[in-house]
């Protein structure tokens, strides 16, 4: 099967489609038939092998074997599931999450049964399901779970156009808020089409200098800091770092003393929220956003698109063309 393989940490031009072999599932997996994935900028991190303490995970001076295949976000079809298998089907069309093990950017991948994983939306394409894994159910992991967003706060977004951001701002709308989003002008009126009240545009203006203050602070960039926030926050508000490992001590300490805090985390079991997030898509309460479309021949093209930080929502791979089966209804999706 073809796969995107990367031997040594690098620019885009590391990156290789060869041959390799195709896996084979064992009792509690399943093997998808990749036909649409994604280049994200946490990939293209990988990629460079940045940051350096994810080395422990990547791999010191080289890539390790089983991390040579980058890939988080997938959406294809089941092609055969081992033996202790229930959940899924040969046939099933479903979309999910990579986590830890990557290797989405293939023709085939094996997943556990368990895992985040979950049938895809009936009335998506295969790119905008890949589209709608890791952003979508991370903005959720923040928002509903990290800062239990609540009906008329005031939620301000900094990176409101990214694979993140875009996703951030509709569910904060979905969920009661006043949204305030933080990108440049150029993308004022895609953010302003996905919900956001207020627009700030970062290159003329600084949001922690307007005096205004917000319930939710939402960084899904890593362009920010607690600390140069806190005067934008109210007395109970909530910073939301999505990147830095100091973020993780900064949640801790707040967490004892109260008042103004930082929550973050990682978001890798994301089964419960492709279970939430699938309605919603199916619904049109929730917009996949995608920028550029690649073939997997063109890997090296698509990385270079992300690394020059204009992407705007989603950069996705087709990996797989094949005719869709006549649409059908299935009572697991009830």
């Amino acid at each position: 099967m073809k796969a995107v393989v990367y031997t040594r940490f690098g620019p885009p031009e590391v990156l290789a489609v060869e041959e390799v072999a195709k896996p084979t599932p064992r009792a509690d997996e399943v093997l998808v038939r990749v036909h649409a994935t994604t280049v994200t900028s946490a990939e293209a991190a990988m990629r460079r092998g940045e940051p350096l303490w994810g080395r422990v995970i990547l791999g010191f001076f080289r890539p390790r074997k089983r991390m040579r295949t980058l890939g988080t976000e997938l959406a294809g079809v089941i092609e055969s599931v081992g033996e202790g298998v229930t959940r899924f089907r040969p046939g099933d069309e479903v979309f999910g999450f990579a986590g830890f093990s990557i290797g989405a950017n293939a023709e085939y991948m094996r997943l556990r049964e368990r895992g985040s994983l979950a049938l895809k939306p009936r009335n998506r394409t295969f790119e905008e399901a890949a589209a709608a894994v890791d952003g979508a159910s991370t903005a959720l992991y923040f928002l509903r779970d990290k800062a239990a967003i609540r009906r008329d706060q005031r939620v301000l977004v900094v990176g409101a156009s990214g694979s993140i951001g875009t996703y951030a701002v509709q569910l904060a709308r979905y969920f009661g808020a006043h949204v305030t989003a933080v990108c440049s002008m150029g993308n004022a009126d895609l953010v302003r089409s996905l919900g956001a009240h207020e627009v700030v545009d970062y290159t003329r203006e600084d949001f922690t200098r307007n005096g205004k203050t917000y319930d939710i602070i939402f960084d899904t960039v890593g362009k920010s800091s607690f600390r140069r926030c806190q005067g934008s926050l109210t007395p109970s508000g909530c910073y939301l770092p999505t990147t830095g490992l100091f973020n993780y001590v900064l949640s801790a300490w707040t967490r004892l003393w109260g008042g103004k805090r930082v929550r973050t985390g990682m978001s890798v079991d994301k089964r419960d929220a492709l279970e939430f997030l699938r309605p919603l898509i199916e619904a049109d309460a929730l917009r996949v956003v995608i920028d550029r479309r690649y073939e997997i021949d063109d890997i090296v093209e698509a990385h270079r698109y992300v690394d020059s930080g204009r992407k705007r929502g989603n950069v996705v791979v087709t990996v797989a063309q094949a005719p869709r089966a006549p649409t059908q209804v299935d009572d697991r999706q009830s």
